[in-house]
């Protein structure tokens, strides 16, 4: 009888010892799991096309400490410079598309791309949040005959003015050659290497016109030196409310510069989600917003999230392709 008993005694812990082995191992299960999708688990690139010190590079160190501190891991800037940004994109590419990569992207990384000059194309990267949108302006010296966009159209119409450029294939030239299209003009460009040199030259009457960024022409146009003609964006600048916007005198032309940052496009949405609300939420705070105030720009036009801002690229990718067939600017 005790023996009996004994014996279903045994059986009893027996099973409660492999109800407990199991019931163990069914938490054990869902926490490894946990740890293991954990993101970011471990620090996060951002790369480069840009030298250290240029506008993408500030544009970043005014984000990348918050965001940071909202991970949990850290940021760290990868300088990849070559070829229009080509290099910047052969390392994308051959990064894991895990999320812990992420590219500083403006127009240039387009017109790459347009051109079949890149290993990637413009549905190989998803946009994960805009920083900066800087609107562009058609500016003449000061003291020019062209006051204003009547009298731009009538002297394009007289012959062909010379633009100031900073390269052949760049922004300006793009947006020149967009808006001249658009308004029926002929026009020629000079290409100076840099924006700054542009001006330079403009100011200098070396050339008739250029198109310039508002947070570059901003502080000559109020000095008197530039005058702002017109605004080649979706909306009227509030710094330059008596420019009207090119679409109001009935050429529909917006040119940006714009600088944000994208993953690869086959990257999990739960990981590009992450991303997003991380950057949205450091490019909210105060160091950011007084970044773009006093580049001239506008927080709550500059910043924007995934949907807005990946549209807003393949839009742009699209413009940009037409504009250099047009100018036979393709990789032959």
């Amino acid at each position: 009888m005790k023996s009996q008993r004994a014996s279903q005694n045994y059986r009893i812990l027996s099973c409660r010892m492999a109800g407990a082995l199991v019931a163990g191992m069914m938490v054990a299960v869902p926490s490894a799991v946990v740890a293991q999708d954990a993101f970011p688990s471990e620090q996060i690139e951002i790369i480069s096309h840009a030298s250290p010190g240029g506008g993408t590079d500030q544009t970043i160190r005014m984000w990348i400490d918050a965001a940071s501190k909202i991970l949990g891991q850290d940021l760290v800037v990868v300088y990849k410079q070559g070829g229009a940004a080509r290099v910047a994109h052969e390392y994308l590419a051959s990064r894991p598309a895990d999320g812990h990569t992420l590219m500083a992207t403006t127009e240039t990384h387009l017109y790459t791309m347009a051109r079949g000059m890149s290993p990637l194309g413009i549905d190989d990267v998803k946009g994960v949040a805009r920083a900066m949108q800087d609107p562009s302006v058609i500016v003449v010296r000061g003291d020019s005959n062209i006051k204003d966009y009547d009298g731009l159209i009538a002297a394009s119409k007289e012959k062909a003015l010379n633009w100031g450029v900073a390269q052949v294939g760049g922004t300006e030239h793009i947006g020149i050659s967009r808006w001249a299209d658009q308004a029926g003009v002929e026009y020629r460009v000079v290409p100076f290497g840099s924006g700054g040199e542009m001006i330079t030259a403009l100011r200098s009457g070396a050339i008739d016109a250029t198109l310039a960024n508002v947070s570059e022409a901003l502080g000559p146009i109020s000095d008197g030196d530039l005058r702002a003609i017109v605004a080649l964006s979706d909306e009227p600048i509030a710094d330059l409310p008596d420019v009207p916007t090119a679409a109001s005198k009935g050429h529909d032309v917006s040119v940006n510069t714009t600088r944000g940052y994208v993953v690869r496009a086959d990257t999990p949405p739960e990981k590009v989600a992450v991303l997003e609300a991380a950057l949205l939420e450091a490019m909210g705070g105060e160091q950011f917003t007084t970044y773009l105030k006093n580049s001239g720009l506008d927080p709550a036009t500059s910043v924007a999230g995934s949907e807005a801002w990946d549209a807003q690229l393949k839009k742009a990718y699209a413009e940009a392709a037409e504009a250099i067939e047009k100018l036979g600017l393709e990789k032959k």
